[in-house]
């Protein structure tokens, strides 16, 4: 149970109330530039646990269940606190409230299906959703690491609306298959 790829992902949930922490005052660009590095440890960290527990043979039923949750609980932390900093304003709102109903809805969706037996599995597509919406997650906390570089905060908005429009694509897909085992 205590294997090193659950000890990785157990590490990303542990590390979410650091990184709020960091993100909580708008203005310190050395907090945001913290949690930067803290983003990117935990994105590594998520690479990293599944690829050992592949590799070592090491897939349990802990790690199925808690990596996807250490997935949301950090997207979803990040959101908010972005939004509640400032840092996504305005209509930009909405993409981020898009990615973080979808989160809510397809984990929901993959609870119901679970217990039908239904499998439903990653897309290739879903995956490079999840890839963007971190780069825009990441990219508006460098953003305010760097609050003098506006194209930084551009690029990561930008990502975010196209993370927003993938998350429709692939939420649509995960519904679709929901509705055929519903009453």
């Amino acid at each position: 149970m205590l294997t090193l790829p659950n000890l990785l992902t157990l590490s990303r949930i542990v590390a979410v109330p650091l990184l709020v922490g960091l993100l909580w005052w708008p203005h310190w660009a050395a907090g945001y530039a913290l949690a930067f590095a803290l983003y990117c440890l935990m994105g590594i960290t998520d690479y990293f646990d599944g690829y050992l527990a592949r590799a070592n043979g090491a897939v349990s039923r802990l790690g199925i269940f808690l990596d996807p949750i250490a997935d949301k609980i950090m997207v979803a932390a990040v959101i908010l606190m972005l939004v509640g900093t400032g840092d996504i304003t305005g209509l930009h709102v909405i993409a981020a409230l898009i990615i973080l109903l979808r989160e809510i809805a397809v984990s929901g969706l993959r609870e119901f299906l679970a217990q039908l037996q239904v499998s439903v599995p990653v897309s290739r597509l879903a995956k490079w959703k999840t890839t963007l919406q971190l780069v825009a997650l990441g990219g508006l906390i460098l953003a305010g690491a760097l609050p003098h570089w506006d194209w930084v905060k551009s690029v990561a908005l930008a990502s975010l609306w196209g993370a927003a429009a993938l998350t429709l694509v692939t939420g649509w897909d995960y519904l679709r298959v929901g509705l055929r085992h519903m009453d």
